[in-house]
């Protein structure tokens, strides 16, 4: 989100800052608002693989994998073609000025492109979470907005002056690089392995339990027997 929130900043930097950082912050809403479906996709999922991981059920957390990136998929290419419907009218919910209008209809060709790549990343950064690669996928984040992204976003707009729009195909930049990242990790993952780390994991954290229960002061345990 600060990645996004960076390039509206930097739209003002841009010849006619008033049109780019209009269009750019409706935009950046637009995105918001239609990227709260693959975000609940990604939570439930990250419930659904810990879970399943947690029971002892590798094959039912990699279905649900497999599941869940199909309906990523399939809600990223519905939602790009609504998008692309309500092009030229979504403008008008925000301004009647002409010319941020049209600006608008063409930012959502753009906004289509990447909310389907920032579907499919929702849903493997919750399949990321559920498995306990919350540092991998923390590293990952970092190095596709802030060393691809953000540099793309800068490069494609100022040096190449392509404008707004350069600012957002830099962030699909960043999107395109976490995809592949995230997929990579998926693909290679050996869920029976998953399951055998989880289920040690737990049994050492029983055994950590019963360890300090036991070296509990003898007064101590006295008085909570009498309680």
């Amino acid at each position: 989100m600060w990645s996004f929130e960076l390039i509206v900043l930097l739209s003002g930097l841009l010849p006619n800052p008033k049109l780019e950082t209009s269009v750019l912050s409706i935009s950046l809403n637009t995105a918001a608002f239609v990227w709260m479906i693959p975000f609940g996709l990604g939570s439930a999922i990250s419930t659904r693989v810990s879970n399943e991981l947690g029971a002892g059920r590798p094959d039912a957390a990699r279905l649900a994998v497999r599941v869940v990136i199909f309906l990523a998929v399939a809600e990223g290419l519905i939602m790009g073609l609504v998008l692309i419907c309500i092009r030229y009218v979504w403008g008008h919910a925000y301004s009647d000025v002409e010319e941020v209008v049209t600006y608008v209809a063409w930012m959502m060709l753009i906004i289509s492109v990447s909310n389907f790549f920032d579907g499919i990343q929702c849903v493997l950064s919750g399949v990321a979470r559920g498995c306990g690669w919350q540092k991998i996928g923390a590293w990952i984040n970092l190095g596709a907005y802030y060393i691809v992204g953000i540099p793309s976003a800068y490069l494609i707009a100022f040096v190449f002056q392509v404008g707004g729009t350069g600012l957002w195909l830099g962030i699909i930049c960043g999107l395109m690089v976490q995809v592949l990242l995230l997929m990579a990790i998926t693909i290679c993952t050996d869920w029976d392995r998953e399951t055998e780390t989880l289920n040690f994991l737990f049994q050492a954290d029983k055994a950590k339990d019963r360890v300090f229960s036991s070296s509990l002061p003898t007064d101590f345990a006295t008085e909570d027997n009498a309680i």
